[in-house]
């Protein structure tokens, strides 16, 4: 009978000056069952689990588009995937910490970015869910089943932070090319100062 290591999050905070907003989500593995670990490389499959969660009624209704009309919540609130990486865990006996980051949109047209800007405060139920290889012994090789996982509850106020340093009083949406086009040639032949007061005027 193979043993599969043993995973758990230690916590997530948000990486400083990087290019796009990214998460470091602190790792601990534990395999005490190998006498030496040469490395791991590892599959984390980053799921968002909705169920595991309250709202207050405002929040139902942002997220309407996501789940439907609240009354079909049971059936429609199923885990969803986030994100997808992966690392190596370098050598170690019995247990070793590492990290893994995860690069975040505030794409609000992507499920998770719009799931996490809908909620007020509170945290963000999360699962990995992990797959790879381990090398260890006398360069043997088992592979890390997909029954390992591990759960975590992100605080929402971590992921607003993250997304308020990179795009500071504002958020993100994209917008076709020809959209775009339309908005510039609005803004200036209104001589409005920027997009968010050609939209705003629009709006109104």
């Amino acid at each position: 009978m193979t043993v599969a290591p043993w995973f758990e999050v230690l916590g997530a905070k948000a990486v400083p000056h990087t290019a796009a907003p990214t998460l470091r989500f602190a790792m601990r593995v534990n395999d005490t069952t190998r006498d030496d670990v040469h490395a791991i490389a590892l599959v984390g499959q980053l799921q968002i689990d909705p169920a595991k969660r309250s709202y207050d009624d405002a929040t139902r209704a942002r997220l309407v588009e996501l789940f439907g009309e609240p009354e079909r919540w049971a059936a429609t609130t199923r885990s969803f995937l986030w994100a997808q990486v992966s690392t190596v865990v370098p050598a170690f006996r019995g247990a070793a910490e590492f990290s893994l980051d995860v690069h975040c949109t505030y794409d609000l047209e992507v499920a998770a970015a719009k799931y996490v800007y809908s909620l007020p405060d509170g945290e963000v139920p999360l699962t990995f869910h992990f797959s790879g290889t381990i090398l260890h012994g006398a360069m043997q090789v088992s592979m890390v089943p997909w029954s390992c996982s591990a759960a975590f509850r992100l605080p929402v106020d971590t992921w607003r932070g993250l997304m308020a340093a990179h795009y500071p009083g504002g958020g993100w949406v994209r917008l076709e090319a020809a959209t775009l086009d339309r908005l510039a040639e609005r803004k200036a032949a209104c001589g409005l100062p920027s997009y968010d007061a050609t939209i705003a005027g629009l709006l109104e």
